[in-house]
């Protein structure tokens, strides 16, 4: 007789298996599932050693999964200043304040998640303002988006940027019109100037920060995430993490484009690795954000009618991109928010399966916010992943204003998306928004932009589990509740299918199981034999 390692009896179990789609026990031998069923049919699998835990009536999903997730920024952004619940400038402008009194001389102080549209002052902050509050550290303060920073003029000075001096980025670096002075407000790849020019941390502080972001991530629920990595670095911090033990979840690794000739000259291709940590594909930009008015639309932005938006890439160059990590047999991630970018990606898309008709990555598109009917068509036609941001829905209070009543119906459609048979996957996008699935999952089913695109808590979850699951290529491994599949799990305090759909924001994470293992719980644990 095999003996569970452990046991969850009395659950409210959703499955997500159409064969059987409730369960009230599970039994678990090493980090998979060996039984799933009743009480006195998992009974059966308890022996001396199994750990046995009564989850008295707690609702169990399968673990979920992030796709689209900047963990080791998230880590970073924990330990700088928070302007998110700013409402305006001046409040930015006495929190630099404070913490340049705390700050040696000289030494850069960094901020992050202000949106102008909260503030009093309805606009945009400047070297100006920030000057107001210290002049003597360098300041960068970055949009919530992460499109858009903000600089002092200590910190234009040490990045060289003057009046004079006149970068590859054209109107990324914002000047004033009669003098061509920089605004300290720079967009897009302009931000890279002020990236280099920040203090770099040791290898001990990456991996603290990114050990950090993973204990708030499975606190919230997480079993996976997709990270997105910048650097080497990163991934020297996530696979020295992963050797010690100390890796609580599993991870996806989605590189940065300026990565894809390393990783060429490598040989890695997605799939390669472990359950716990595996490569996963290539993440590169197409546009900016509709909060930067940096999306790129076909028709102008409604509120600044001389705008729309700007893409990373011309369309040759993003058909090389694409084309030649295709080939590789990576899978390719690519960011694009407005119409524009979308159907560019497309293109891209087309253009390499058509060349390369024998390789089948799973190609994504992160966001596609803003969408059409022809648009939706497309994607299903080349069978490409939606990797989506529900909370994007909430942040964005002020779709209406930017794009107009019709193209708002279009933004973040994510039932027509399902009603056309595409897979679509969730993520945060964190530190841009809240790191909670939960909070994903309660804006696609009570913060919806339009009624139509409302979907359901069956489907909202989903994105997290079952579509997550295939985003990755890892369906047959995990996404459901399932014996044979990994024991991965999230258990919450209530039953999301249970309440109204605007109270899922208030459910609280109870537990989390990667493998088997416990890597949170909120309460002491009390492992007794029952019965």
């Amino acid at each position: 007789m095999l003996y569970a390692t452990l046991v969850l009896l009395n659950g409210n179990i959703h499955t997500f298996c159409s064969k059987k789609p409730k369960a009230e026990a599970i039994a678990i031998f090493g980090e998979k599932i060996i039984h799933v069923g009743k009480n006195s049919e998992v009974k059966n699998f308890i022996g001396p050693q199994t750990k046995i835990i009564d989850l008295d009536g707690k609702a169990v999903l399968p673990g979920f999964t992030d796709c689209h997730i900047h963990l080791t920024t998230f880590g970073k952004k924990l330990k700088e200043l928070d302007f998110r619940n700013a409402t305006s400038i001046e409040e930015i402008q006495e929190k630099i304040k404070e913490k340049a009194e705390k700050t040696s001389l000289g030494e850069w102080i960094v901020g992050y998640g202000w949106d102008h549209e909260k503030f009093a002052e309805k606009r945009l902050p400047t070297r100006y303002d920030l000057d107001q509050a210290t002049t003597k550290h360098p300041v960068v303060i970055f949009r919530v988006c992460g499109h858009v920073c903000v600089v002092n003029s200590k910190a234009l000075e040490i990045c060289g940027i003057t009046s004079k001096t006149f970068h590859n980025f054209g109107k990324q670096i914002d000047r004033k019109p009669e003098n061509g002075e920089p605004t300290g407000i720079l967009f897009e790849k302009a931000l890279k100037i002020i990236k280099g020019a920040l203090d770099k941390p040791s290898f001990e502080e990456r991996v603290n920060t990114c050990l950090l972001a993973c204990r708030k991530a499975v606190e919230a629920g997480l079993t996976s995430v997709h990270w997105i990595i910048e650097s080497s670095e990163e991934l020297k911090a996530i696979q020295f993490m992963y050797r010690k033990g100390k890796l609580p979840l599993r991870v996806y690794i989605l590189f940065s484009e300026k990565m894809l000739d390393h990783i060429l000259n490598l040989g890695l291709t997605s799939g390669f690795g472990n359950s716990m940590l595996k490569i996963g594909g290539l993440k590169l930009f197409a546009d900016g954000s509709l909060g930067a008015r940096t999306a790129a639309l076909f028709k102008p932005y409604e509120d600044n009618q001389e705008n729309n938006g700007m893409l990373i890439y011309s369309q040759t160059e993003l058909n090389e991109l694409v084309l030649k990590a295709h080939k590789a047999g990576l899978q390719v991630a690519a960011h694009a928010i407005g119409d524009r970018a979308v159907n560019s990606v497309l293109d891209a898309f087309e253009n390499a399966l058509k060349i390369d008709t024998h390789t089948q990555n799973r190609h994504r598109i992160e966001h596609a916010s803003v969408l059409n009917e022809k648009l939706i068509e497309r994607i299903k036609k080349l069978n490409i992943i939606v990797s989506a941001q529900p909370h994007f829905i909430v942040s964005d209070f002020w779709i209406k204003d930017r794009l107009g009543e019709e193209r708002a119906k279009w933004t973040y459609p994510l039932k027509s998306l399902l009603e056309a048979g595409t897979v679509v996957c969730g993520g945060s996008d964190c530190p841009v928004e809240p790191i909670s699935p939960l909070l994903g999952i309660w804006a696609c089913t009570a913060k919806f932009l339009h009624p139509r695109q409302r979907l359901t808590v069956d489907e909202a979850i989903r994105l997290y589990t079952v579509n997550a699951a295939y985003a990755s290529n890892e369906e047959k491994i995990k996404g459901t509740i399932k014996e044979g599949k990994l024991a991965d799990l999230t258990v919450l305090s209530e039953d999301p299918f249970k309440i109204e759909p605007e109270k899922i924001k208030d459910i609280e994470v109870a537990m989390t199981i990667v493998g088997g293992k416990i890597v949170y719980s909120k309460e002491k644990l009390d492992c007794r034999e029952i019965g």
